[in-house]
């Protein structure tokens, strides 16, 4: 006699119930909608901690030592780079423009070009990246290893607003330097252009200077330097706000110093396109 085998069927014994098909297909929606709403959460965010910065850079009580020395360090120790960035990029924009106006015998339009993408683009540009790299990184990584070691919260023990001493003097030195920075990089930019126009190039100095001159308008500096004081509140702001955050000891500093470099790039050219657009209907 043969016992008949009873065959019960398992979790993996054949296809998905019909009613699991449903949650698959949207699943790829509900990521999105997951990553939307952290996104939300995050612009959010920022958004509290930069209302909450300006008050505290806009009202009294102001600290005016800690504000000299972080115009000191995010000012003057940055004139080296800003300064080789943009006499770098003056050389190598007056030859690309050179280049490609002599397909359209249009080389003598290199001066003018030279001037205004210096003043309204790259000059702002070029200097608030060199600021995003140097001194965006050092803001979040100092004040991260505060937060790390708990000073941050001995400071508010002691009834000082970190708020007030650590974040308005830096918001408020990078809007008053880069602007400064910016007009320096300018110079610097239109004379790096200069220097190859006239040494290799060949051009007339005076007639250089001359179409420089009577080519610029004080809006083309004037725009650039606007564009400078957003990128200064942009770098500085999410340095404060990437160090202030910074959890898990010294890798969440370094995760915190990385996340504010590549924060500040994206957000200051992005900014540079709304301020453009902007500008071109002015």
């Amino acid at each position: 006699m043969v016992a008949s085998a009873q065959v019960v069927d398992g979790p993996d014994s054949g296809p998905p119930a019909p009613a699991a098909w449903p949650d698959r297909l949207l699943s790829p929606f509900t990521a999105i909608g997951a990553g939307s709403i952290v996104a939300a959460a995050s612009i959010g965010r920022v958004a509290l901690f930069a209302a909450r910065a300006l008050r505290a850079a806009l009202t009294p009580r102001w600290y005016f030592g800690q504000i000299l020395r972080q115009l000191y360090a995010i000012g003057f120790l940055s004139l080296p780079v800003v300064g080789m960035t943009a006499v770098f990029t003056g050389a190598a924009l007056a030859l690309n423009i050179w280049t490609g106006g002599s397909r359209f015998n249009a080389e003598e339009a290199m001066p003018q070009i030279v001037a205004i993408g210096i003043t309204r683009e790259l000059g702002p540009v070029m200097a608030a990246l060199m600021l995003a790299g140097r001194v965006s990184a050092a803001i979040a990584s100092e004040i991260g290893a505060m937060k790390a070691t708990e000073q941050i919260d001995a400071m508010v023990t002691l009834s000082t607003d970190p708020y007030r001493y650590l974040i308005a003097p830096r918001l408020l030195a990078a809007v008053i330097m880069l602007p400064l920075l910016t007009l320096l990089a300018d110079i610097i930019g239109i004379g790096g252009g200069w220097l190859v126009g006239v040494r290799v190039l060949d051009m007339s100095p005076t007639i250089y200077i001359q179409n420089t001159w009577d080519f610029l308008q004080n809006w083309d500096v004037e725009s650039g330097l606007v564009k400078a004081a957003v990128f200064g509140f942009i770098v500085a702001l999410m340095g404060c706000y990437n160090g202030i955050t910074a959890k898990g000891g010294a890798r969440g500093v370094g995760r915190a110093t990385t996340q504010a470099v590549v924060s500040s790039a994206i957000l200051i050219l992005a900014a540079d396109y709304l301020l453009t657009s902007l500008f071109t209907r002015i």
